[in-house]
């Protein structure tokens, strides 16, 4: 039986309490691409003062870290090419970075990472992956969608001492026996870039294409 250790709704504004918006090695971007409205973070594709789109990231970095448990989100994915949405656990210690990536997907990636519909790339396929250290992968799975734009869809993880089970609305996808022991935090962004390529001028900016959790 499980017991309840962290619950965020986004009922209000974004807890700074709970919450960054910056990754520990940059400083947070002036430029606003994120918002806490309708019970939903939602976080845009936007172009900053330089014309260049940039990474978002809202962690719990320093403030909140878990072993082993029950991960959940329930999120809607945005379009374009370039982006990069994800939800993981991850934690910087010494020179070790372990982390377990719940939900990563690349709209603009080839298919079936990614379908265009009405001339934008929509993001049709997801992976799974456990990293025991920075380049020492554990395992990884690449799980086919329906189109992750057009509605909400629960990622989740099952983290046991040396097991990890990956489910997808609640039927289980992926599983693999991995030992990962170290506490981590939540992670929760929008970047650009990998299998999903540079983000252009295609890319469709602002709050109407939010990845929304």
């Amino acid at each position: 039986m499980y017991t309840l250790s962290f619950d965020e709704e986004f009922s209000s504004g974004l807890d700074t309490s709970r919450w960054n918006d910056a990754i520990w090695y940059e400083k947070s971007n002036a430029t606003k691409n994120y918002t806490v409205e309708n019970g939903a973070l939602k976080i845009w594709p936007q172009k900053d003062a330089s014309g260049k789109f940039f990474n978002r990231t809202i962690d719990t970095d320093g403030k909140y870290y878990q072993t082993y448990g029950y991960f959940e989100i329930e999120a809607k994915l945005p379009v374009g090419k370039g982006t990069w949405p994800a939800f993981w656990l991850f934690n910087h210690i010494g020179t070790r970075r372990p982390e377990i990536d719940i939900m990563e997907a690349y709209a603009g990636g080839l298919s079936p990472w990614g379908t265009m519909i009405n001339g934008q790339p929509h993001p049709t396929m997801y992976a799974a992956t456990i990293w025991k250290d920075a380049t020492v992968q554990g395992g990884t799975k690449k799980i086919s969608t329906p189109d992750l734009s057009a509605g909400f869809h629960k990622y989740a993880l099952k983290w046991e001492p040396n097991k990890q089970t990956f489910y997808f609305d609640g039927r289980e996808v992926y599983s693999t026996n991995v030992t990962m022991s170290d506490p981590m935090y939540l992670m929760l962004d929008l970047w650009y870039g990998s299998a999903s390529g540079p983000a252009d001028n295609t890319t469709p900016q602002g709050k109407s294409t939010s990845y929304e959790v």
